[in-house]
This record gives structure tokens, sequence and C-alpha cells, in this order.
């Protein structure tokens, strides 16, 4: 039963208040007021749902924050990051030359799997992150072992970064220490998880990684510090370039090489402990000592690596076709000859695969350094006079067109070609001598009579048909000079017209930059048969006194005034030309190709290491006889001017086929029809050529049939007993 009484209150004039029994009890026992059973429970439930609802707000707001934060941070600088310096290296690969980054730093690119020692990789992520391939950016018993060494030593003993939050450190640099920048590299860390794989980081890692001064990157570190790149890391070693990184500056080897040793020798304690480095390996590591000195970065092909840099433009790597090992030899061969041919005096190389027509080696000049030689000039690619160097061209056009032979004889002797009387450059002549030695000692006389029969324009449009650009005075027509050097080219020029001799008659342009696709064709310089009797001449020419004979086809030339001496030959494998003479052009007296350049050339070969190669066997169709057992028009070339023949005698002509038309041949099962050839006038008896090989001789009713030589432009040729000839070019179908 429930009760109800009045409550005294101090207010007078209140209303009463009407108290349960029950409650008046129930609180003066408990304290607490008396709730109807049932209403407990709500209150408590309606109590954790405000509680969680305000803890959900609270998360929900933290979350956001956070996520504001991150984005705040903007994306990962990984373009920024990612770049590196320029960066040469040759046909395998070795590195040529690097060139600094815009603000001075040596950053190089690296690939670990193939380009870094896999004693240094295994030293590293045991020093830093021993579980780098196994977490996702973030090492949580790293950052718990560093905390509790922390609080049981008094001091950071390690600092629990992994390698991607230290690469998220190199990223984006900062120099305070504090919480935010540790919470910072984190989330940095776990972004660059999911967008690079574990070898893309390490690799970027590798690749910006301090090592003191302007040196980033363990390759950077590697030849800057032991001259060598980092595939191959004594213990010594590979332990230096771990301790470097953790203090790069106080550290550096050029200033600070005893700090530098003690931090190589802690590591080397420290892995004896956790990857088991042997105590004697350790020991005998520690007894190394740490270089002092920075080295240079390689500078080799100085003149390709500025010339591939101004072409291939926003390129990391370009690689180019050279060959490091022949380019150093080189290098220091022409050094060593400059000097010892005397001040002011360069000497340029070039060195040419016969087969690919790919550059596998170009000197320049013989000191990219040095001023007074004008170094930084690239002579290879210089105009400058070639001397006599051209000659074995004419020779070939004139063995083309069939009227000389090697073994035929030529006079030398005193002629005038209009005003121009050339003369040897002994000034004295050797009368009459066989076609193959006059070429061998560079007579002027004959190679300018045969040039006038082949023709100065025909010469040089054969050689520009092969790729090479002739420079002539202004407003100047080819002439019987420019075979003696009164015409301008390069060095690179001249190899690419001897590797055309080397490959019989075909030559392609020089390659120096590897591309994904070759697109280059091959161009037309002679015959075939032309080609190998210029080079079978060229072999037997006399060597120089470090030579062998009968080993490599050379040629040699002197340009007017002691300017240029030129010297360029070839075997079966590789075609080298040199240079030698002053950028200036400037005069050098008793500069001479043969006593200054040839030697040079035989050197360079025999610094190949390789022995010279046969070149290629006689083609078909090659005319090999003495000079008594050639036909009689090939016996003897007698000049244009000097054609003895009486009134009544006419010069040959080649009525039939015309010059230009096209043939069409019967082909049945049993081969193609013959060829009828009609000629009018000529003294008996008549030789027929056809592509420069002698067919037979034609009858007194001055009619042939001769084999047509296939699908193609054919060229046929009648010289008659006094040397006069005629030709005709036509397209058999």
């Amino acid at each position: 039963m429930s009760w109800t009484k009045k409550a005294s209150l101090n207010n007078v004039g209140s209303p009463p208040i009407r108290v349960s029994y029950r409650t008046h009890n129930h609180f003066r026992s408990t304290g607490q007021p008396w709730v109807k059973p049932g209403h407990d429970g709500v209150r408590k439930r309606s109590g954790l749902r405000r509680t969680a609802v305000a803890f959900a707000i609270f998360f929900a707001f933290i979350s956001i924050a956070i996520g504001v934060w991150v984005i705040a941070l903007g994306p990962l600088p990984l373009t920024q990051a990612q770049l590196v310096s320029t960066t040469i290296v040759d046909r395998n690969g070795k590195l040529l030359r690097a060139y600094a980054m815009a603000d001075g730093r040596w950053r190089l690119p690296i690939d670990a799997r193939t380009g870094v020692d896999p004693g240094y990789l295994k030293l590293l992520l045991a020093f830093e992150d021993r579980r780098f391939y196994s977490h996702r950016g973030v090492d949580p018993l790293a950052l718990g072992r560093a905390a509790l060494q922390l609080v049981t030593r008094g001091q950071i003993v390690s600092g629990g970064s992994t390698i991607t939050m230290q690469l998220a450190r190199l990223m984006e640099p900062r120099r305070e220490r504090s919480v935010y920048a540790k919470l910072r590299q984190m989330v940095r860390a776990l972004e660059i998880e999911r967008q690079l794989t574990k070898d893309q980081i390490l690799d970027l890692y590798l690749a910006l990684a301090p090592f003191g001064g302007n040196l980033e990157g363990v390759r950077a570190a590697s030849i800057g510090y032991f001259g060598k790149e980092p595939k191959r890391l004594s213990l010594a070693e590979a332990a230096l370039l771990v301790a470097l990184p953790q203090s790069p500056e106080t550290r550096r080897l050029d200033r600070h090489p005893d700090v530098a040793r003690k931090a190589r020798d802690r590591v080397l304690d420290r892995m004896v402990e956790d990857v088991g480095v042997s105590s004697e390996d350790a020991v005998q590591a520690k007894a190394v000592p740490v270089p002092r000195l920075r080295k240079p970065m390689p500078i080799l092909a100085p003149h390709s690596s500025d010339q591939a840099i101004a072409t291939v433009k926003d390129t990391p790597v370009i690689r180019l076709t050279l060959d490091t090992s022949l380019q150093k030899v080189l290098e220091a061969l022409a050094r060593d000859r400059a000097v010892a041919l005397g001040s002011n005096i360069s000497v340029a190389l070039i060195a040419v695969d016969n087969e690919s027509g790919d550059v596998l080696a170009r000197v320049g000049s013989s000191d990219y350094f040095d001023d007074r030689r004008a170094g930084q000039v690239d002579m290879t690619r210089a105009v400058r006079s070639p001397g006599s160097t051209l000659k074995p061209f004419i020779y070939g056009l004139a063995f083309e067109d069939g009227f000389v032979h090697p073994e035929s004889l030529i006079d030398d002797r005193p002629i005038r070609f209009g005003s121009y009387a050339p003369e040897n450059f002994d000034m004295t002549f050797q009368g009459t001598v066989p076609v193959r030695k006059a070429l061998q000692l560079s007579l002027n006389v004959p190679a300018i009579a045969l040039l006038d029969r082949v023709g100065a324009s025909r010469l040089s449009s054969r050689l520009k048909q092969a790729g090479v650009n002739l420079v002539l005075p202004k407003d100047e027509a080819p002439g019987l000079a420019m075979g003696l050097g009164g015409v301008g080219i390069t060095l690179q020029d001249l190899a690419q017209l001897y590797v055309g001799l080397a490959r019989l008659g075909n030559t392609r342009p020089l390659r120096e930059i590897m591309t994904a696709r070759d697109a280059r064709d091959s161009l037309r310089l002679m015959d075939q048969v032309a080609a190998w009797q210029v080079g079978n001449v060229l072999i037997g020419t006399p060597p120089p006194e470090n030579g062998v004979h009968n080993r490599i086809a050379f040629k040699t030339g002197t340009s007017y005034g002691y300017r240029d001496a030129w010297s360029v030959g070839f075997d079966g494998r590789i075609t080298i030309g040199v240079w030698v003479g002053r950028p200036d052009g400037a005069p050098v007296p008793g500069l001479v190709g043969r006593t200054a350049a040839a030697p040079i050339l035989f050197d360079a070969f025999a610094r190949t290491g390789k022995i010279p190669a046969a070149l290629p066997k006689p083609p078909k169709g090659v005319l090999l006889a003495s000079n008594a057992k050639l036909p009689l028009p090939l016996r003897r070339f007698r000049p244009v001017g000097e054609l003895v023949r009486t009134g009544s005698d006419q010069a040959p002509h080649i009525q039939f086929p015309l010059n230009g038309s096209r043939i069409d041949v019967d082909r049945t099962a049993d081969g193609p029809a013959a060829m009828p050839v009609k000629v009018a006038g000529g003294v008996l008896p008549l030789t027929m050529l056809v592509n420069g090989i002698a067919v037979g001789e034609i009858d007194s009713r001055r009619q042939r049939l001769v084999d047509p030589p296939g699908p193609g432009f054919a060229r046929l040729t009648v010289i008659d007993a006094t040397g006069a000839a005629d030709t005709v070019v036509i397209r058999v179908q």
C-alpha cells in the first residue's frame, strides 16, 4: 500500500509535494532515486548509443582529417625522382660518358638485378631492411624494436625506417626530424608500395641514396670512389657503400675518411652477427684503407657523346655502336702519337665494321681538353683536302668501264691536259709501269690520265651516289684536280667509301647511334669485280716500317702544302681511317701521309687485338692474267689524245642495242636466248665486255651474240685495237 505525506519545505507558501513512501524509504536507504522496474535498461542502452555515436563521429572526423591531410600531400613526385644523368653507353652497355644533371649532381641509372654486386645487396638489406620483400612499406616490428631500444637505452639505436620509407624521404627531402615527418614518410611509403614493384623501389633507392657531395646513387659512388661499376665489389667496398648514406656529409671520403672507415667497420661487425660474415673476412676487410680522393667520371668518346646528346633529346640512356675496349686503345694511340709528332698537331681516327657499317671507334682529336690542339673540334667530321686518297676510286671506275686492267701498262711521263700539267709528289717520272704499280706508288700522272677518261663529273656523281658529300669551291664544277685532293671531304666519309671497297662495291651509311630499327639501305659504289681488283692492288702496297706485307689494303694521301696527312685501310673485317695535321689548317713541313699517318694506321690494326682478316675471294668474272695474256686492247692504256688511227678509221660505235634501250629476252626452258650486239667502226680486233668482264672478240662482221646478264641494268663495252671504246647501258627484261 502506498501513502503520501506532506514534505516540509523552507519556502513558505510552496505547494506541498507528495512523495511515495516506497520512494522515500528507497532514497533514504540507497541514496538513489527509486526507478520503476524495467526503466533502468532503457537508460543504459541509450547512454551506450550516445557514446557509440560520439566515438563514430570522432573517428569519422579523424578519418576525414587524415584523408584531407593525405590528399593535401599531393601526388607522389615520381617523375622528378626518376630524373637521372644522361649516360652514353657503348654497344655492350658499358659506360662511355655521363653528363651531370642541371644542378650538378651525378645520379646514374641503375638496375639492381644486373648492375649491382649481389653481396652488396645482401649487406644492404640485412643492415637497413631485412624484411624488405615481405612488408608493405612500413615494418611494425622494426618500428617497435626502435621504440623499445629508445626507451631501454635512452638513445636511438635503429631508426625503424624501411627502405621504402627512406625512399620517401629522398623523394621529398626535409631537414626536420619529427613525428610529423615520420608519419609523412609512412604514408608516402604505403603509396610507393601501391604504385611500384619491389624491384622498382630498390632501383629507385639505389639511384637516389646520397653518398656525399654531388654523388647520388650507388653507381655514381662506386665509380667516383672506386673507379669501377658496382657489379663486382669487395667486402670492404660493399660495407663502405652501406655505411655512407646514413650520414653522407660527415662521412665524405674526401673530407672525413677516418669517420667513414669507422662507420664501415661498424657495418662489418654487425654483419658478422647478423649475416654470417666470417670474422676472418671482416678482419681482412677492416685492414683495407678507404679511398681518400674521388676519381673522375669516365669520358670516353667525348666527341661522339656530344654529338649523340645533341641529336637525341630527353633520353636518359643513349646507346652507341662504339666498342669501349677499341675506343680506349685508339684514344691512347692518338694521344701518344700526337705528342711524338709535335706541338699543335692533332690525330683523328675512325674504325668501322665492314659488314654492318657501324662505327666501332671514333677519336675526334688527340686530347679533348687540349686547347692548343683544338681538342674539342671533331676532326673526323671536319672537311679537309683528301690528297691522293680518292685515287682508288678513279682506278675502280676505270676497271669497271673495262678499258684498263691491273696488269695493263700505263705511261708515267709529262703530259698536259689543257693548261693543267700534273706532276708526281717526288717530281720524277717512272716511265711505263703496270697499272697495279701506278696505284701502289700513288703516281699522279696515270691517275689523272685515267680520270680524264672516266670523267671527273662521273666520279663525283658516283661518290655522291655512295652517300658521300664532296665539297667543291663555290661555283666550280668537278675537274681533274679532284683526283689529287682538289675537293673537300671528311674522314668519316672517306672511311665509308673504303668500306665499299671491302664490301665488294656496295657501302652503307655509317651508323653510330643505335636505334630499334635499322632502316639503312646499301648504296652502290662500283661493280664487284672492279672493287675486288682495287682491293687486290692496295693489299700489295708496300707497308711502313712497322707494318707487315699483304695484311692490310691501304692508301695514303698528303694534301697540298703539307696540311693533311691521311691513311685509310681495310681488311676483311674492319676499316680504319687516320688523319694527322693541325686543326687550324696551318702547314706542317714534312707532314706526309706515308710517314705520319700510315704507321698510326698499322698500329691501330695491331691494337684491335685480332689478326687481320682475309679479304673476300675473287667474285665470278674476274680476269686473272698476266699482261701478255690480256686481250690486246687491255695490254696498254693510251690517253684519248694519243689514240693513233688513219684518216679513214672511225672510233667504234655500238649500233645495237641502243644506249638506254630495254631488251626483252625470251627465256625458255633451255635458258635465255642470246642477245645480238652490232658494232660499226673501230680497228680490229674488237673486244666485247659485259659489266666490265671480257666475253670475247667480235668477228669480222662486227657482230656477236652474248648471253644476257640477267634482269636489270647491264653495261656493254666495245674496245678496239687502239684503245678506243664505246659503252651503252641497257635494261634487260
